[in-house]
């Protein structure tokens, strides 16, 4: 009772000041006392401080719960014991951050670390996922004549003695991939020389991750490295085309190999996924490119070159005069053998691009990505015999009709064009070439597999476990 008189005492003085009525001769309040002045003036204050203090602890409750939920939204940047971290270094890290996703890296590789095994979800994912069913490919190993390379125990993509593929990898066409790199394997003279660069859509239903392990699963020896493309980086540059899935970003990512791989990969062959290679992969390695020749592609020069392009080009004479110092001729871009340094010191990159803007600005041809090839290279290609791409097997790109083969000897199918074999051979209806295909094929229903083999992802190791790097032009 006593403390609540104390805090009373002064309301009540204040309240008995205010309340005083005037005096009746001067119509003024008379004097007051020292005493209720001093103990309004302390209340005042008090009350003032104490709010003050108040304020002051709701804004340090607020900053705290803040925090909290900020800790809770970026787990991945925290240790364990985050409160002891200064808030000052989350912040240094998220600047980090942004700065990356302002300037964004063409792509990130997914590297082989002896890190830890694959987490269940993804094992599960990988077991589950209908695509995912691929028997394990033979263990295909040198012969006695191949060169050996420097460290036996991990090859690194900087090894001279490597011959180089890029390829691109995604769940829509991930069967014919597998198949292409069956039949490289099977037919290449020193397959343990072969290092695969394998490019996957960013935003692909099955995710890198799980691609790369589902590579590593059916081939346990392969030499590969995935690399995530960044869409970002084409898809504004890209126009609508004559097939919806020539509008596929991945399609451009060709254009990067030079700023995608590292710089000690100077040379490489393209290839698309459509592809089965019957030959020995080092012969077409071992292809030289003469002068400053930075690609070499089978050329067919008896094809109609016009028809690439539409008649508003033809007809430009600024346009069609980029042709007028070379005779152009058709060449099919799924399969390349590149310099890249060449590639890199031309910026040929750049140089498709800008066609690509053109074509955004007033529509130049209706072929998807082929066409930027063209006028960039068209009659500056070194001609490798046509053994090495016997294309158009998928037919058009409206019908996907069955057609034959080109006369001689073939080293390299292609079934470019609409009708894909494993399409074809899924639904019954497959073209008699298509057979050639099936052998190579490594996906088998579901009932033909070994449950054992998905439970046992979950416990490998050093071989499908990755890790992140940054490739910057």
């Amino acid at each position: 009772m006593a403390n609540l008189h104390n805090r009373l005492f002064p309301l009540s003085l204040s309240i008995i000041t205010i309340s005083t009525p005037r005096h009746p001769d001067t119509h003024t309040h008379p004097p007051t006392p020292p005493f209720p002045t001093i103990a309004v003036t302390t209340f005042i204050f008090s009350t003032q401080k104490k709010k003050k203090e108040k304020r002051k602890r709701k804004r340090k409750r607020k900053r705290r719960r803040r925090r909290r939920k900020h800790n809770k939204q970026i787990p991945f940047l925290l240790p364990k014991r985050r409160a002891m971290l200064p808030f000052r270094l989350y912040a240094a890290v998220l600047f980090v951050l942004s700065i990356s996703l302002l300037f964004p890296p063409f792509c990130i590789g997914i590297r082989s670390f002896p890190t830890r095994a694959i987490d269940a979800g993804d094992a599960f994912e990988l077991a589950s996922a209908a695509w995912a069913r691929f028997s394990e490919a033979p263990d295909y190993r040198n012969g006695a004549d191949c060169a050996v390379s420097m460290n036996k125990e991990m090859v690194s993509s900087c090894d001279p003695s490597l011959v180089h593929i890029a390829m691109t990898l995604d769940s829509e066409y991930l069967r014919g991939s597998v198949a292409a790199v069956h039949s490289v394997l099977k037919h290449a003279s020193c397959p343990e020389n072969v290092f695969f660069h394998f490019i996957a859509a960013e935003f692909d239903p099955a995710s890198p991750r799980v691609l790369t392990q589902l590579v590593r699963s059916t081939f346990p020896s392969l030499n590969f490295k995935v690399y995530i493309f960044r869409e970002d980086t084409v898809i504004n540059l890209i126009s609508s085309s004559i097939r919806q899935a020539l509008e596929n970003p991945l399609n451009y990512a060709r254009n990067y190999l030079g700023d995608i791989l590292g710089r000690c990969v100077d040379r490489v062959i393209y290839l698309d996924s459509d592809v089965l290679v019957v030959d020995d992969i080092h012969k077409l390695w071992n292809i030289s490119l003469s002068g400053l020749r930075v690609i070499g592609a089978p050329e067919y020069c008896h094809a109609n070159f016009t028809k690439y392009f539409t008649d508003g080009f033809w007809s430009d004479p600024v346009l069609s005069r980029v042709f007028s110092s070379r005779r152009p001729c058709y060449f099919n871009t799924g399969v390349m053998v590149m310099d890249l340094v060449r590639w890199r010191q031309g910026n040929y990159r750049k140089r498709i691009e800008n066609w690509m803007e053109l074509q955004r600005k007033r529509r130049i041809y209706d072929l998807g990505s082929l066409p930027p090839f063209l006028l960039v290279f068209a009659g500056n290609v070194e001609a490798i015999d046509h053994r090495w791409n016997q294309h158009g097997l998928g037919g058009d790109n409206v019908r996907g009709s069955c057609r034959s083969l080109h006369p001689g000897p073939v080293s390299l199918l292609h079934w470019s064009g609409k009708g894909k074999p494993w399409v074809r051979l899924e639904s019954k209806n497959p073209c008699p070439l298509d057979h050639l295909w099936e052998p190579y094929d490594l996906y088998k229903p579901l009932r033909h597999h070994n449950a054992a083999k998905f439970q046992a992802l979950s416990s490998i190791s050093a071989s499908t476990l990755i890790g992140f790097s940054s490739y910057l032009s």
